[in-house]
């Protein structure tokens, strides 16, 4: 059973044992479902012409509404930061995409605004798009950001998740990164992180980095493991050993402050609600009848109890 993020954080205080924690509050996709258009696809939230609703009027409004919620936790130590939402979409084409949205959207009518301010042609040029894409990110996480640290002043505010072609765009990262304390990045379809790309991730943005997503699934796990977007795996050692392997790359990168491993649990095979990526996958740390992955688990807490004396060992390399 997946529990509401408001859920989690008020149980959380209560546990025996306390976790840090990073709740995800989906603004924009909260204010889709309410405004509508939008839909599922795997993994995130689906826009119309990938074209989330950063210039309706309403969504400020709907931001400071919805951030109220922050304020329960705002005096909590374990609460480490917030995630915005999930994986956005900013297309490389976004400035021909919402000039393409009906008549009278307020995505539309902002994009117009814009060229015509910018005297921009009928075939933008590459560095159009790309300021064209800088302002819709800087239009979404100014938005936002002012809603969360109005309402929770202490923690960190951690952006949605990049995932896409956004990866590759300075525009995106530089404006991210005016309202951000860490830019959050999802890494798939590689066995070690490019040290080039965070580097260059946290020079546009000037900020550290969090990887958020990235897992392999164990093909002895009796699962099918047809959905989501991580390597398949001969056994749970490889899975443990894939672990170290990437967690040591990010230390090297020295601009990576943290990684959270998707996920806690397997998907659950009987979930028929469960979203298109998340079904019958050897994601976890655990089953989902909660038991351990020994052997991943094992090679995880082998590397993360002497991460401090790798830091330093890097930190003395550079």
């Amino acid at each position: 059973m997946r529990l509401p993020t408001l859920c989690l954080s008020l149980l959380l205080p209560h546990a025996p044992q306390r976790l840090a924690y990073c709740p995800i509050w989906n603004f924009m996709s909260s204010y889709g479902r309410q405004r509508g258009g939008t839909f599922q696809q795997p993994g995130h939230t689906g826009y119309p012409g990938d074209c989330i609703f950063v210039f309706d009027p309403e969504f400020a409004t709907f931001c400071d509404e919805h951030a109220r919620q922050l304020a329960a936790t705002k005096d909590d130590p374990w609460l480490l930061g917030h995630f915005s939402d999930n994986e956005m979409p900013f297309p490389r084409d976004s400035l021909e995409r919402y000039l393409k949205l009906p008549e009278g959207d307020a995505g539309r009518r902002e994009a117009e605004r814009w060229v015509k301010q910018r005297g921009v042609g009928a075939k933008p040029t590459d560095a159009e798009r790309e300021a064209w894409r800088g302002h819709v990110a800087d239009t979404y996480y100014r938005t936002v950001g002012a809603a969360i640290r109005k309402h929770d002043p202490n923690h960190l505010y951690l952006g949605s998740r990049f995932y896409g072609s956004e990866k590759t765009s300075h525009a995106v990262f530089a404006a991210a990164g005016k309202h951000l304390d860490v830019v959050s990045v999802n890494v798939y379809g590689v066995w070690t992180p490019s040290q080039d790309n965070f580097r260059l991730w946290s020079a546009w943005s000037g900020r550290p980095l969090l990887v958020t997503e990235w897992y392999a699934k164990g093909a002895d796990s009796g699962m099918k493991n047809l959905s989501g977007a991580g390597w398949t795996v001969p056994t749970q050692r490889d899975r443990g050993a894939y672990y170290q392997n990437f967690a040591l790359g990010l230390l090297e990168t020295q601009v990576c402050v943290g990684w959270h491993w998707f996920k806690y649990m397997d998907n659950d095979p009987s979930d028929t609600k469960a979203d298109p990526s998340n079904e019958n996958s050897n994601k976890g740390i655990v089953t989902a009848g909660f038991e351990p992955w020994r052997e991943l688990l094992a090679a995880m807490t082998e590397l993360n109890r002497v991460v401090y004396p790798l830091v330093s060992y890097f930190d003395r390399r550079k």
